[in-house]
């Protein structure tokens, strides 16, 4: 815990700890201000650490993308007085070279150093790297530190977030009020989550717990709010011990409801700004707190003891929180939040597949839609007919734009039972904008639908019991072969890993070949990986599991009751991007035998659209694939066809008919 150490020698040349934390944001960008110099050093530089609570943000805490243009949920930007940097992965190489001017160089990670090989190889020795210390984890600070010890660089917590100083319209900070999720989607009373983690913490021989994770803290205490777009969680913290609990929140936000709801669940609500404070009594064994069950009220002493451990999750806690603990009382373990969100109860289960029919008759009803206007105004072949040429009407009723169509599409969802929103921006994407992985339309600069041109289209929903995730890519003109033979390709994999079974214990990454087997043999490939978890009614991207070709993908073993996407795809620059993704919940699978008496898992999918017939080469599927498309399009008509009218029922059985070799 040496690093410790040095942090807080940093600490006592700001004056951070008087500060009020910072509402969580998915990253911090320091822009080319001077930061000083101290005891010789020179090259101030500042450095954009990732968020780690929190995928999608505030628009007051777009703090990259304000200070660089890119716009992409996943980078990490570097200001030196001299140049600026930005790092991203392989779904936004496209998207950030078009999207960053020319006074940014890209990193694409995995291509290029990393960020603090970087620095350690190209700044001055005894540079000064300036961090927000609530907007940097500690397994990055300590990644960082490590690298730069090899010139005597130095990481540096600031006094304030440049950014901010420099950024003059930023958005207010808005009080949307915190909400209660019943149990009745939830599964799962507070009181039992306590319990379980309470006996986790005694395991460990912990007295007490700090919780950064926005998604942790909304699951833990059974509440939802609107402060991040697209993810229905509060801006908080948690604090839990043996004796209590804690709920740091803007109380602006706190109705009679949740603060009754509170009580009654023996959580004390304090004030946002208030958590670093009581972090120190955490750990000096001060901290205490007033429960009340019922009519009763208790006055509770925590009474940490001074050799008393503090688990926080390394890879989530912020630098400004842990630099509170003494370096011999952080005990850094996977939270133990972590896991028991990602298995879901049955009532989780039962809500995700009533949720994804729901979301599969809205997809059906669009494409259905879709495809009559396409037809309509464009001349187009349609869904289901090859046929060549397309006239587009001179002086069009209805111009179809990226984002005109998909705020039907979002209509479509408004009108299902328990819808609350979209889980994560719409990717509406024509032609070559189809090859920017997670490409984000906007309404001035969009592309217009072409009937000659693939269109995929990735969304998801937010409902109160559940979240869901679904892409399909379709042409509503003639498909060139090539085209055809990768959408195939992707099918394949998809087809692949969906009815995978294998041994308990299996991770992401031994799966992740399945779905790309088809695409190798091709000398094709992706470059994001297969498949995430998702949330129930909460954030879109969840772990800890995946599958992918990342070495993370090895840490967590799939189990059953976890939910995961499974999304191939294949994406030509300039031309056209294919992808597939249906939602699937791992179950135990029935085998005729149990070697090594491990027990065997299978998936179940729970996303229901059809997939678009003229798109597949059937020569190139084999009869099991073949067999597995029609029963998929046979339970998709069957479950789809009470939520839609007449004409969309004769879309869908028309989208679902069997596809034979020679077809």
């Amino acid at each position: 815990m040496s690093s410790a150490r040095s942090w807080r020698r940093t600490r006592r040349r700001s004056t951070r700890s008087s500060s009020p934390p910072r509402m969580p944001t998915r990253l911090l960008l320091l822009p080319p201000a001077p930061i000083g110099t101290d005891q010789g050093r020179s090259d101030p530089v500042g450095l954009d650490c990732a968020e780690f609570r929190s995928e999608y943000v505030s628009e007051r805490d777009k703090r990259r993308q304000f200070i660089s243009g890119f716009t992409g949920s996943a980078g990490l930007a570097l200001i030196t007085t001299k140049e600026a940097l930005l790092w991203t992965d392989g779904r936004y190489f496209l998207q950030a070279t078009n999207q960053l001017s020319d006074r940014w160089r890209l990193m694409r990670m995995g291509e290029d150093p990393p960020v603090e090989v970087w620095i350690a190889d190209n700044l001055s020795a005894e540079a000064v790297i300036g961090i927000d210390s609530w907007c940097i984890s500690v397994d990055s600070a300590q990644r960082y530190e490590q690298a730069f010890l090899k010139n005597n660089q130095t990481l540096f917590q600031l006094s304030s977030d440049l950014v901010d100083e420099v950024w003059k319209d930023r958005p207010p900070n808005d009080a949307t009020p915190v909400i209660v999720h019943p149990v009745e989607f939830a599964g799962r009373s507070v009181a039992q989550k306590m319990k379980e983690l309470r006996e986790k913490l005694q395991h460990e021989k912990a007295s007490g717990i700090i919780i950064t994770a926005l998604d942790e803290v909304a699951w833990l205490y059974n509440v939802r709010g609107n402060d991040v777009h697209y993810s229905p969680v509060v801006h908080s913290y948690a604090i839990v011990t043996l004796h209590g609990a804690f709920f740091y929140v803007d109380k602006r936000k706190v109705t009679t409801e949740v603060k009754n709801y509170m009580s009654e669940s023996g959580i004390d609500i304090r004030e946002y700004d208030m958590v670093q404070l009581d972090v120190s009594l955490l750990a000096s064994g001060q901290l205490k707190g007033s429960a009340v069950n019922g009519s009763l009220h208790m006055e509770k002493d925590i009474n940490v003891a001074e050799q008393s451990k503090i688990w926080i999750d390394s890879n989530s806690c912020c630098l400004a929180l842990y630099s509170k603990l003494r370096p011999d009382q952080a005990l850094m373990l996977q939270s133990p939040i972590t896991l028991p969100k990602a298995v879901k109860n049955p009532m989780e289960l039962t809500g995700l597949r009533k949720a994804h029919i729901r979301d599969g008759a809205a997809v059906v009803q669009y494409l259905a839609w879709l495809d009559n206007q396409m037809q309509e105004n464009y001349g187009a072949s349609g869904y289901f007919s090859e046929a060549n040429g397309s006239q587009k009407k001179e002086h069009l009723e209805i111009k179809l734009t990226e984002v005109s169509v998909s705020d039907k599409l979002e209509a479509f969802r408004a009108e299902k039972e328990h819808f609350k929103g979209l889980s994560f921006p719409t990717i509406s994407s024509v032609g070559p904008n189809a090859a920017i992985i997670h490409y984000s339309p906007e309404a001035n600069t969009c592309a217009e639908l072409d009937a000659d041109k693939i269109y995929l289209c990735d969304s998801g929903a937010q409902y109160l019991d559940g979240t869901t995730d679904i892409t399909r890519t379709v042409h509503f003109g003639k498909p060139s072969e090539h085209q055809k033979s990768c959408y195939t390709a992707v099918l394949k994999g998809h087809i692949a890993l969906d009815a995978a079974v294998f041994p308990n214990g299996t991770t992401g990454h031994a799966l992740d070949i399945l779905a790309r087997t088809p695409l190798w043999k091709s000398g094709l490939d992706y470059r994001h990986g297969t498949g995430h978890g998702i949330g129930s009614y909460l954030n879109v991207h969840e772990g800890p599991h995946l599958i992918s070709f990342r070495p993370s993908a090895r840490n967590v073993p799939l189990q059953a009751s976890m939910t995961v996407t499974d999304e191939p795809g294949y994406y030509e620059d300039g031309n056209f991007g294919i992808r597939l993704e249906n939602v699937l919940i791992v179950k135990e699978a029935d085998t005729k035998f149990n070697f090594g008496e491990k027990g065997y898992l299978s998936f179940e999918h729970i996303t229901w659209a059809p997939y678009q017939t003229k798109l597949i080469n059937t020569a190139l599927l084999t009869p099991a694939e073949i067999e597995w498309v029609n029963l998929y399009h046979s339970d998709c008509q069957k479950i789809l066809e009470s939520y839609l009218n007449v004409q969309e029922k004769e879309w869908l059985r028309k989208a679902t008919e069997p596809i034979t070799a020679s077809s």
